[in-house]
């Protein structure tokens, strides 16, 4: 089975970080993820998360470094999820392809529920205060 990329944008302003919650009736609908979305196939990871973020919430952002990369084996197909600090070059998030948005600090964060491959960034955010202290 093919491996699927995905990646992530954790957008941190004033100490909190964006997250989404997944539309109800999708995979894994009702968790809270940093957002993104699938690569395309040939498609630069990075071009791939300023399309998604420019479809799902209507910002421009610019990818500045990888905070993290996850392989994660969900059932319905394996998927190497790169997670991008990133910071808005234009827009203010609307919550266009996803349930809900909420900027948290590091103590709500901790406490969503979220998708298991975002799980290593949420773990790997927690232990360095990642762009919270």
């Amino acid at each position: 089975m093919k491996t699927v990329i995905v990646t992530a944008g954790v957008i941190i302003e004033q100490k909190k970080v964006l997250v989404a919650k997944r539309k109800e009736g999708s995979h894994r609908g009702g968790l809270w993820e940093f957002p993104g979305g699938k690569a395309r196939e040939g498609e630069d990871p990075r071009d791939a998360l300023r399309r998604e973020l420019k479809e799902e919430l209507d910002i421009d952002v610019e990818p500045e470094g990888i905070l993290e990369v996850v392989f994660h084996s969900y059932p319905e197909y394996p998927i190497l999820l790169l997670a991008y600090r990133c910071r808005i070059k234009k827009g203010v998030p609307k919550p266009i392809g996803c349930q809900d948005l909420r900027w948290v600090g590091l103590e709500e964060l901790n406490r969503l529920a979220m998708s298991p491959a975002d799980e290593p960034v949420r773990s790997r955010m927690s232990s360095s205060g990642e762009g919270f202290i």
